[in-house]
């Protein structure tokens, strides 16, 4: 099967989040499962750099009049299952990809003006290739992912001309992020008016990407089995609950993967110390390193709880700063990375202020730094109101750093509570509370403490969670399925 993957980032090149890590990780489990996988991206200047042996190999025109090239490589950086570079097309238009900074807003944080143009052209550059702009090759099938590329589903159903349509699968990694715009900007997108209409694209007077993908594709996907369910209902549904429900059989969650030549304790080339589940004396060694290097308290028998996380409202980051007397008191650290909204940023910068030693906060993302906080921590938070699938509670089970999560989406579907039975049965390997409240939250903290002053117990659960497969092969598998579903005869 030759499959066209498309979406806005990719892992290594270009990271905003875990669609990236996605985005660079799939297309090699595609291949090793015997599909001939190429990739769509925007010609961001990172990608761009990552380009090589770059062939232009068609263009086209956008309605407003900007001429779009795009070019055909390798990213040497993104392997193919065969461990070589994968290919690569790239849109190649300076005027709306080569900005400095993050891909979809400006310095000031407000989206770009002009993203509905942006990647508007990247889903027509799909329905482009998927109608023969590059004489070579052409995908049997479209993969796009995430509301950046979801109109690229519209672009295959009004292809106009009456040749054989090429079928789309839309993969939905967070549907609260919609790409709305308003409806003036509709003549920008090249769709027929037709398509601006309850049945399309419309959404409350406005353009919805996310619904034009909903809408349109053959197939829908998400990244967890429990999110495929929870976004059928109106609690997070975002107002599309009604049309997921219509769509219900031609809807999955397929759990996200990781790629165990990225994270893997036992082989990662960013941690000073390599462990492994039945050899943990590098872990501490981690530890060590990490809190010297967070200017934190050195000391063993403190347990070192972590935040890896854009700071939202949706990951539930104000239950971990109501908790954080609790959790000093119980004689914890905490050590928070990331980035979002200045509030939240302030609130753990002036937390950190208070409790110094105890308490670090580094503001931004570094990938590295991950990789250093997970070989490191004791316990990964994830409190999150939803959460579509979520990788941090992987990294940190694969890591030994126990997950703390709530009971929704994937965290519900990759982390086992330790209550009574779990560890009897050593089937647990993290902490899972229910209720999105203080209470829940401050309870589950005193869990986890508790359990950390249980060093046996501590250690089959970390080791339990450090033994789960979250490899590839299985999820690759499950979107072979769907897509041959959809090519058979």
């Amino acid at each position: 099967m030759r499959i066209l993957q498309l979406s806005a980032e990719i892992f290594p090149l270009l990271k905003t989040g875990g669609l990236a890590d996605i985005a660079g990780a799939l297309p090699a489990a595609l291949g090793a499962a015997g599909c001939d996988v190429r990739v769509l991206l925007p010609g961001f200047p990172a990608i761009l750099a990552g380009l090589h042996d770059a062939m232009p190999i068609g263009r086209f025109t956008m309605p407003w009049g900007e001429s779009v090239q795009v070019l055909a490589g390798r990213l040497s950086a993104v392997p193919d299952a065969a461990r070589q570079p994968i290919h690569a097309y790239v849109l190649h238009a300076p005027g709306l990809f080569e900005r400095p900074g993050n891909p979809y807003e400006d310095a000031q944080r407000r989206p770009y003006a002009d993203n509905h143009r942006r990647f508007a052209a990247l889903g027509w550059a799909a329905a482009h290739l998927a109608h023969g702009l590059d004489a070579n090759w052409t995908p049997q099938l479209v993969h796009g992912h995430d509301w950046h590329a979801a109109l690229a589903m519209a672009c295959l159903k009004h292809w106009p001309g009456g040749v054989k349509r090429v079928p789309g699968v839309y993969t939905v990694h967070n549907l609260a992020y919609q790409g709305l715009f308003e409806a003036r900007l509709f003549g920008d997108l090249g769709l027929p008016t037709a398509a601006f209409q309850v049945d399309g694209l419309e959404f409350h007077g406005q353009i919805s990407f996310m619904k034009a993908g909903l809408f349109y594709a053959d197939k829908i996907t998400t990244v967890s089995p429990t999110y495929a369910r929870e976004i059928q209902t109106s609690e997070q549904g975002f107002g599309l609950d009604g049309l997921l429900r219509a769509r219900h059989n031609d809807l999955s969650g397929i759990l996200n993967a990781v790629d165990a030549a990225v994270w893997n304790p036992a082989l990662d080339v960013h941690i000073a110390h390599h462990f492994d589940a039945g050899h943990l004396a590098g872990k501490a060694r981690c530890k060590a390193a990490l809190q010297q290097e967070s200017g934190l308290e050195i000391g063993k028998d403190a347990p070192l709880f972590t935040v890896v996380s854009r700071l939202t409202d949706q990951k539930g980051l104000h239950l971990v700063l109501a908790g954080i007397d609790d959790l000093l008191r119980g004689g914890a650290q905490l050590l928070v990375l990331g980035s979002g909204e200045r509030e939240l940023e302030q609130a753990f910068a002036d937390a950190a202020q208070r409790h110094e030693g105890r308490l670090a906060v580094r503001i931004g993302y570094d990938e590295l730094f991950a990789h250093r906080i997970f070989s490191g921590s004791d316990v990964t938070l994830v409190p999150s109101r939803f959460e579509p699938c979520g990788l941090t509670q992987i990294y940190g089970l694969l890591y030994g750093s126990l997950p703390l999560v709530r009971a929704v989406g994937g965290l519900a579907d990759t982390v086992v509570d330790a209550d009574l039975a779990t560890l009897a049965d050593q089937t647990a390997t993290g902490i899972v509370f229910a209720s999105f409240t203080e209470a829940d939250y401050r309870h589950a903290l005193r869990r986890a403490l508790a359990l950390y002053r249980q060093p046996r117990a501590w250690a089959r659960v970390r080791q339990t969670g450090m033994r789960q497969d979250f490899s590839w092969t299985q999820a690759a598998r499950r979107y072979t399925a769907v897509y041959q579903a959809l090519l058979d005869p």
